[in-house]
């Protein structure tokens, strides 16, 4: 009796993982994200309500990371198309050419 291996069309499929987040389906992905999402107080949201104290943390943070490390520092293209994709993305109906 020979023995010979099997196609991979025929060889038998491997089990599904039923561990992390990877392996759920995308309704139980969402309800656990909702769920986290409520659990978070008002009060504790603040970055929602208080623009200037998202913008001073934004700024903190970025003072924090030394200027040769931060990516438009060493990329002036990357710099350069990011400035104009939120520049679309702020004004959608502004008139090109400007």
């Amino acid at each position: 009796m020979t023995t010979f291996e099997l196609p991979s069309y025929q060889l038998p499929k491997a089990r599904k993982s039923r561990r992390g987040f990877a392996s759920m389906d995308p309704e139980r992905l969402r309800a656990i994200a909702i769920r986290g999402g409520k659990n978070v107080a008002a009060k504790d949201r603040s970055f929602s309500r208080d623009h200037a104290l998202a913008a001073a943390a934004g700024r903190k943070g970025g003072v924090a990371v030394k200027p040769e490390n931060r990516g438009f520092a060493k990329n002036r293209e990357l710099a350069v198309s990011a400035g104009r994709k939120g520049g679309k993305a702020e004004q959608p109906h502004a008139p090109r050419g400007r």
